[in-house]
C-alpha cells in the first residue's frame, strides 16, 4: 500500500514485507520477514515502527518549530524549561557522549551553522566564528529529571548527532517487543538488524563510497547489531581545493578533515553512530579511539586508504 499523506509504501515480499518511507530528511526502509504471521499484522507492525520514527523526529528535530528541542533553545538565557523521562535520558547520553570524546561531541555546537551554510559554500571570516564559540559548552547547561536552562541567551542544543540512530533502535525494539526475529531498520545508512534472514544467512549492508555518490566501497555481513557511517561527503562544498564538510569541531569551529568516512558496527545503532562521529572529530586520533571502544570498524583517511578492524 501506498500512503500519500504520510508518505510511505509498504508491500508484501516472500515470507514479509518492505517499506520505504521518508522521515528525518532522509529516505528509509525497513525489511521485516516471519513466515508464521500474515502479511496484515506484519503491515500493522511496520505502521507502529513508522509512527515512532515519525514521533521522534516530530519531538525533537530542530527544524520544527514546536518541537521539544526548538522550545528549550527559545527559553535560553530566560528560565527553565520543562523535560520528561526520554529527553533527560537523551540529555543523559548527551553528557556521557561529551565526556568520553573529552569535550569533542557537544550537543550545543550546533549553532556553528549560523556561520557555515554549506549550500552557499562560502568560508566564514574568523570573526564570526568566534562570535559564536562562546555559545557551546555544555559543561554550562544546567539540567535534572524535570527542567533544563540554557544559561545564555542564543545557546542552544541538537540532538541531530544521534537522532537516527536512536530511531532507528526504538523502531528495532517495537520489532523485538513483537517477536519478530528477521529484518533490519535502515534510515539513510544508519542501520539496525533484529537477526538474520531466515535461512540463518546475514545481511549484506552496504558503506556508500565517499567520493562516488553512486557506489558502494564496501557490503558488510550482518546477523545482529548495527552499522552506522560518519562522513565528509553529506554536506560540504570545496574552496581553494580544500574540501570543508558539516562535521564541525566545537574546539575551533571549523570542519574537520583527516577521514573522508568511518563506518562502525556495534550493538546499537545508537552507539555505532555517536562512535563514528566522535572518530571523526578526533582526526588523526580517531582510530585509537575506535580501538578503545571495542568495535568492528572501517575508516577510509584523507588519502583514500582502508583502515579497518
Amino acid at each position: 500500500m501506498h500512503d500519500p499523506i504520510n508518505n510511505f509504501k509498504i508491500w508484501p515480499i516472500a515470507f514479509g514485507l518492505k517499506s520505504q518511507f521518508e522521515a528525518m530528511a532522509s529516505q528509509c526502509e525497513m525489511v521485516v520477514h516471519d513466515s508464521s504471521i500474515g502479511f496484515q499484522q506484519l503491515e500493522t507492525i511496520a505502521k507502529k515502527c513508522i509512527q515512532e520514527i515519525k514521533r521522534i523526529e516530530k519531538k525533537y528535530s530542530r527544524y520544527l518549530p514546536h518541537s521539544v528541542i526548538s522550545l528549550i533553545n527559545q527559553s535560553s538565557g530566560l528560565q527553565q524549561h520543562p523535560i520528561d523521562r526520554e529527553t533527560f535520558e537523551l540529555l543523559s547520553f548527551s553528557d556521557e557522549l561529551f565526556k568520553s570524546s573529552q569535550g569533542l561531541f557537544d550537543i550545543t555546537s550546533g549553532i556553528l551553522r549560523k556561520a557555515w551554510n554549506f549550500k552557499q559554500g562560502k568560508v566564514p571570516d574568523q570573526e564570526t566564528i568566534e562570535k559564536l564559540l562562546p555559545l557551546i559548552s555544555w559543561p554550562k547547561v544546567a539540567y535534572d529529571q524535570d527542567h533544563i536552562f540554557l544559561p545564555l541567551k542564543h545557546m542552544e542544543i541538537d540532538f541531530g548527532g544521534f537522532g537516527k540512530e536512536y530511531a532507528a533502535d526504538r523502531a528495532a525494539k517495537i520489532l523485538i517487543a513483537e517477536n519478530i526475529k528477521s529484518g533490519y531498520v535502515n534510515l539513510a545508512g544508519d542501520v539496525r538488524v533484529i537477526g538474520p534472514k531466515l535461512d540463518g544467512e546475514p545481511w549484506s549492508m552496504g558503506i556508500q563510497h565517499p567520493r562516488l555518490s553512486d557506489q558502494l566501497i564496501a557490503s558488510l555481513p550482518i546477523h545482529f547489531g548495527a552499522l552506522a557511517t560518519s562522513g565528509d561527503y553529506e554536506r560540504f562544498f570545496i574552496h581553494d581545493h580544500l574540501r570543508y564538510c558539516h562535521i564541525l569541531r566545537p574546539d575551533t569551529g571549523y570542519p574537520v578533515n583527516c577521514w573522508q568516512s568511518v563506518s562502525v558496527l556495534a550493538p546499537l545503532t545508537i552507539v555505532a553512530g555517536s562512535c563514528s562521529t566522535i572518530a571523526m572529530l578526533k582526526q588523526n586520533e580517531g582510530l585509537d579511539y575506535l580501538d578503545k571502544t571495542g568495535c568492528s570498524y572501517l575508516a577510509i583517511d584523507h588519502l583514500g586508504q582502508f583502515h579497518k578492524k
